[in-house]
């Protein structure tokens, strides 16, 4: 199979070498006619110069003289053109070749070139002149005019192909080696180009491959202009290997959180079944056992559900999409609620200290309920009987404020960095509960910094607060 870059290569190869024999064809049609013309102009130039001088000459020695001849090969030789004079008849009286003996004197014109002379006085054209020559020429003529405007004769400027185009014709080979060294520097640079356009694609397949393998670390590197389609292509590529990559990390996290977990309980069910079915517990003691089994089992049925919540919610609150702009001091004041009676079981005072105008935030209005819901939880749970809560709102610097502030036992100095972290259980909760599987703060964590916000805790001197942010509404 053929790589995108050889066939994108061979496509701008084609380009190139069409472009480059159609500027060359064009080239040379065009220089070589600009070559003829110019030649042209330069015999034209030649034939009035012989006009002039043949006319000044012929006053005082004649169109036959040997003084004019001289200076007709003189010019003849500057130019690299043959030069010869006629009489209106069109007989050759006076020629540019030095030999005494011209073969060309004496010789009359065809009858065309007779002809077409006293028409118009002058002449351009290409032509053997009869059999004066062997091959086709350049021929330009012009009439040449006595003292007083009478016709005396004509002057011939010929010149052959090969003179016109010697030159020409190694102007060209320089011009072609040029553009054939130039031909050979572009498909390079091509090439190079081509291979280097291809990179990315080929490090996008070599990553889908690892990604296939199971390894989702792998990046495309980006391009210089990240603007362009190939940056936002790669953009786009490794935003996709991120969302993979946490997809893998959460899978390989729920996967270590149900075999941390579900590894005691079921442990303790099995062997508690074993021991009643194999006789090793005592008939008057399995009801004893069977309590505890079900109790297993209860915890387990409450693990697996809550492990679920805490997906689900860090799925949901990690959406931008999901998240609104509500009232958080309405939000708290609802959530307080729901903490009633539990309060007055414990004979709790609980002091909402919530600003006066209510507090607009942007966040997910379910996920902060469920943070709200956790710490305030949290707070009754570990709070001294008889003391109080406070839970206070307020806003500074652009964001919200939120602070759940309980009395009781404090939160171990050595216990506190771990706090956050899933299935961690401080040794307070040791006594006061029983149910709780370590993952109420590792979700209030998870939602919070889903937000990119930030949540803290400070206990001592008996006093536990728990203080979070959130992005005030624009």
């Amino acid at each position: 199979m053929k790589s995108v870059y050889l066939r994108n290569f061979v496509a701008t190869a084609t380009l190139v070498t069409v472009s480059f024999l159609l500027t060359t064809l064009a080239f040379i049609g065009i220089a070589r006619s600009y070559i003829i013309n110019d030649y042209q102009k330069t015999m034209q130039s030649s034939a009035a110069e012989v006009t002039r001088l043949a006319a000044a000459v012929a006053d005082y020695d004649g169109l036959h003289s040997w003084s004019l001849s001289m200076n007709l090969s003189s010019i003849a030789n500057s130019t690299g053109n043959h030069i010869f004079i006629t009489d209106p008849q069109g007989t050759i009286v006076c020629c540019s070749d030095k030999r005494t003996n011209c073969s060309h004197i004496g010789r009359h014109l065809s009858a065309d070139v007779t002809e077409a002379l006293p028409e118009s006085g002058t002449l351009s054209l290409r032509s053997t002149l009869g059999t004066l020559y062997g091959e086709d020429r350049y021929v330009v003529a012009r009439a040449i005019t006595g003292r007083h405007d009478e016709l005396i004769g004509y002057a011939f400027v010929t010149c052959a192909s090969s003179n016109m185009f010697g030159a020409w014709e190694n102007f060209l080979s320089v011009a072609l080696l040029f553009a054939v060294v130039v031909f050979v520097l572009t498909l390079v640079i091509s090439l190079f180009y081509s291979k280097r356009m291809a990179r990315p694609l080929d490090e996008m397949a070599s990553a889908s491959r690892k990604f296939a393998r199971g390894d989702f670390s792998v990046r495309v590197r980006q391009v210089e202009d990240p603007t362009d389609e190939m940056g936002a292509l790669i953009e786009s590529f490794n935003k996709m290997a991120d969302s993979l990559e946490k997809a893998e990390e959460r899978r390989s996290e729920f996967i270590a959180n149900i075999s941390h977990e579900l590894r005691t309980p079921m442990t303790t069910i099995a062997g508690f079944a074993d021991g009643i079915l194999d006789g090793t517990i005592p008939p008057e003691q399995e009801q004893k056992y069977l309590r505890s089994i079900s109790g297993e089992t209860k915890r387990l049925s409450r693990l697996v559900r809550e492990m679920l919540d805490v997906s689900q919610m860090r799925n949901r609150a990690a959406d931008p999409a999901k998240r609104t702009v509500f009232d958080l001091t309405e939000l708290i004041l609802q959530t307080m609620l729901s903490f009633e009676s539990r309060a007055t079981k414990k004979d709790l005072d609980v002091d909402p200290q919530l600003p006066e105008k209510h507090i607009l935030v942007r966040a997910d209005r379910d996920g902060i309920t469920q943070v709200i819901y956790n710490l305030i939880d949290n707070a009754v749970k570990f709070a001294e009987k008889g003391s109080c809560i406070t839970i206070r709102l307020y806003k500074d610097d652009g964001k919200a404020y939120v602070s759940v502030k309980n009395k009781g036992e404090p939160i171990p100095p050595d216990d506190l960095p771990f706090i956050f972290d899933r299935f961690h259980k401080s040794d307070r909760s040791c006594s006061l509960d029983k149910s709780g599987v370590g993952l109420g703060l590792y979700l209030v964590k998870a939602i919070i910094n889903s937000h990119d916000e930030d949540i803290a805790v400070e206990s001592e001197n008996g006093v536990t607060e728990f203080v979070f942010t959130l992005p005030l509404a624009e």
